[in-house]
């Protein structure tokens, strides 16, 4: 399997993923290609080399079209305005309205709920009332958006990140100066593997924190790889302390013989007494929490009651937050927990080309054999709607296309 390991030695913010996901091989136009389909025209993202205390890496600018550069140098308060007190609804409306694909739609709009959430727990408000300042508004989905499309646009299936370091000292924010780490990147990393880092500044903004946390399998040590990929992104601030970078390492975890199992938790609970429309919530609740997968089983309960079994399957880290989600979530009052050993297929994706446009083949490899390809649904379902054909009709057509393709294991 495809994984990254983001390796925080200093410090992380959207613009240092963007820049280490880039100096890691994405290819920028392909990230701008993704990024413009939000239909946000008057923000564009730019990528310089640079050296940082010796070491050559890349720095993501994230900024307003200049098109109209007398009213950049003076209408800057109105224009400015709408973008930097944007709401977090405001947000994820211009996300759900994108024609990114489902998947990138669902993690990008999860984690800009989570900072919301923090902020709003910070500054004592409810979550319509946090606005997107300090964080500007439009910035911010550029990053979460292009984070999640870069290790997409890698092939990463899983990311990893090192325990996140908390530096001290102040900042001056919107809300006045406050103490670092600021109290939205404390409550992001509440129940994540943290260290001290002694350097006088802010090296971990709430961007940064919520990619490390929210977008990751798991937060510790790096697994063990095939090291493929290794980019570096660069900061906008320099500190006398060290290198302001983030680190991106990318690799196949051991070759499928070796690594072929994996543990996981399955969590499991009976259910009994649910209204039934509160199912779907819970099943996003338990994803959003890090569950891997979700199902629901009809079973027959004491007195012949009908009932559900709601089951979770979780890396053993993220046991403990779908365990709240399915109590908080679900009506039951306890999950039981057992340890499943799985046994995977290494995945990797496939372009083809098709009469309907470009879809991804998804391919399952054992050994080096490819046993399963399926076309990615989402894609199919998207061109068929725009070629008014049926969803099959594209399926067919990328299967075919993967096979002539010569479609084997290399």
């Amino acid at each position: 399997m495809r994984v990254a390991y983001l390796d925080i030695f200093f410090g992380i913010s959207g613009d240092m993923t963007l820049g280490a996901l880039v100096d890691a091989g994405v290819d920028p136009e392909a990230l701008r290609a993704e990024l413009d389909k939000l239909h946000i025209h008057d923000w564009e993202v730019e990528f310089e080399k640079v050296r940082i205390k010796g070491l050559g890496a890349t720095r993501a600018t994230v900024s307003r079209h200049h098109h109209d550069h007398h009213h950049d140098e003076h209408g800057h308060g109105h224009h400015g305005d709408h973008h930097h007190g944007m709401r977090p609804g405001e947000l994820i409306d211009i996300i759900e309205a994108s024609h990114l694909n489902e998947s990138v739609k669902q993690r990008s709009i999860t984690v800009i709920e989570r900072i919301a959430q923090v902020e709003a727990q910070a500054h004592q408000v409810s979550v319509d009332q946090v606005h997107f300042h300090e964080l500007g508004g439009l910035d911010t989905i550029i990053d979460v958006v292009g984070a999640v499309v870069g290790f997409d646009l890698l092939g990463v299936e899983a990311v990893y990140a090192s325990p996140i370091p908390l530096a001290h000292g102040f900042v001056n924010t919107a809300h006045g100066r406050l103490a670092v780490p600021v109290p939205a990147v404390v409550g992001l990393v509440e129940g994540f593997a943290t260290r001290p880092l002694d350097v006088d500044g802010e090296t971990v903004t709430p961007t940064g924190a919520a990619i490390a946390t929210v977008l990751t399998a798991g937060v510790g040590a790096m697994p063990a790889m095939t090291l493929q990929a290794t980019g570096y992104g660069a900061g906008h601030k320099d500190f006398a302390e060290g290198a302001n970078l983030l680190r991106i390492m990318v690799g196949e975890t051991e070759g499928a013989t070796s690594v072929g199992d994996d543990t996981q938790a399955l969590l499991e609970a009976n259910i009994d007494d649910m209204n039934p429309e509160f199912y779907e919530p819970a099943r996003e609740a338990v994803f959003a929490a890090g569950a891997v997968d979700c199902w629901f089983t009809p079973i027959v309960m004491k007195k012949n009651r009908p009932g559900v079994m709601f089951s979770a399957l979780t890396p053993p880290e993220k046991a403990a937050a779908v365990t709240e989600a399915i109590l908080m979530h679900t009506t039951s009052l306890g999950v039981r927990r057992l340890e499943a050993t799985r046994t995977c297929l290494d995945r990797r994706w496939e372009q083809v080309e098709t009469p309907y446009g470009p879809i991804k083949v998804k391919l399952g490899v054992r050994n080096g054999r490819v046993l399963t390809a399926s076309p990615e649904f989402d894609e199919c379902r998207a061109a068929a709607e725009a070629h008014g054909v049926p969803v099959k009709a594209v399926y067919q057509a990328a299967l075919a296309a993967y096979g002539a393709s010569g479609g084997s294991g290399d």
